[in-house]
């Protein structure tokens, strides 16, 4: 079993957002191994920050094994129990700790598995850029997404210096928000990120999603206080930033806090959103008055989230993007649930053909 922390290590790691929850995980690791926590992911290659050291490294071909699909090796965000090299070479990621957290979409193209974004975040930082209208169907979809993974939403609109109608933007971004706190901000301008400081602190992880040329990483660099992620210079036939992100990275404050800064995504699809109502208060509160509790608020009768849109009580754009996510959640259960049963079919052949070949094998030598 992997020897208890001691002092100087565990503050060191609190540093890096070891939490007291971490401690009985850890003490069934087996001897030798030490906590790391995962700053960067690349191509399979790992940065992993211990409480003394940076250490590159690969996966085990145990974990790589035993993990049922990409979302159980590991992500930017985890922590994981590594043997150090004394030579200096590169080490190997030998455990998992359990995600206290974790962000996850249906990774791009025509398959379904689930891609881990983040891993044992505190607050994600919904952000979007204010030089061009931010949709409020994207904005919910952020919001399920971030709901989902247990971490605290709040949606930042940047570049706020070149909205044409602030006031509008921010108040188009609450109303959907669902009670998340919404924060127009410019990372450009000195000082332009300060009502942001509130969200970070000793050990809190914060990460930052959104879309390409929102700002995340002009963001990163203002908490931090230094350059530290590469930025792109604003286009000057569109007005948009450059996405520059190419990978997900943890930064590591000197004043308390870390941050995971993340590519712009042009898809977000869902991945396990069972709680797509959540971001939807308000069709939740209407769908108590509905004839039947099973109501999906599509086709069936004495509904009173439709009558609500026919009476102009509710939004037909927000109640056709509900209907939307909540199709899309479906189709996607109904795909996981199909691969399931198509996997364990390919299993039983396995499986029948390994035990035909015994019997073969068995009734030959005799």
């Amino acid at each position: 079993m992997a020897a208890p922390l001691n002092l100087n290590d565990r503050a060191r790691l609190e540093a890096l957002g070891w939490t007291a929850a971490l401690d009985a995980a850890w003490a069934g690791q087996p001897d030798g191994l030490v906590p790391g926590r995962v700053s960067l992911e690349h191509n399979h290659v790992y940065r992993v920050l211990t409480a003394d050291a940076e250490w590159l490294a690969e996966t085990a071909g145990k974990i790589k094994f035993e993990a049922e699909g990409r979302n159980e090796l590991p992500a930017v965000g985890d922590w994981v129990g590594v043997r150090p090299d004394e030579t200096g070479g590169r080490v190997q990621i030998r455990a998992i700790l359990p995600r206290r957290s974790w962000f996850s979409r249906k990774a791009a193209g025509r398959g379904t598995t689930e891609q881990v974004l983040a891993a044992n975040v505190d607050v994600v930082f919904l952000t979007f850029g204010l030089d061009i209208h931010v949709k409020e169907r994207a904005l919910e979809r952020y919001l399920v997404v971030a709901r989902r993974s247990g971490a605290r939403a709040v949606i930042v609109l940047n570049k706020a210096d070149i909205s044409p109608d602030l006031a509008a933007d921010v108040a188009e971004a609450v109303a959907v928000a669902g009670g998340a706190p919404v924060h127009a901000v410019c990372a450009k301008e000195p000082g332009g990120v300060a009502v942001l400081e509130k969200y970070l602190g000793a050990g809190v992880t914060l990460a930052l999603l959104g879309p390409s040329g929102a700002g995340k990483s002009s963001i990163t660099n203002a908490l931090v206080g230094r350059e530290v992620l590469p930025t792109g210079e604003v286009r000057d036939w569109d007005a948009r930033g450059r996405h520059t992100s190419v990978h997900r990275e943890l930064v590591v404050r000197e004043r308390g806090g870390l941050l995971i800064d993340t590519p712009g995504m042009r898809e977000l699809q869902l991945w396990g959103a069972d709680d797509v109502v959540d971001t939807f208060a308000d069709i939740a509160a209407l769908a108590a008055g509905c004839k039947f509790r099973d109501c999906r608020h599509d086709r069936e009768p004495g509904c009173a989230v439709k009558r609500a849109v026919e009476d102009g009580a509710l939004d037909a754009a927000r109640y056709a993007g509900y209907l939307k996510l909540q199709a899309e959640q479906e189709t996607l259960e109904r795909r996981v649930d199909e691969r399931a049963l198509i996997d364990a079919k390919r299993q039983g052949k396995i499986g029948s053909k390994a035990l035909k070949s015994h019997y073969k094998l068995r009734d030959k030598n005799r």
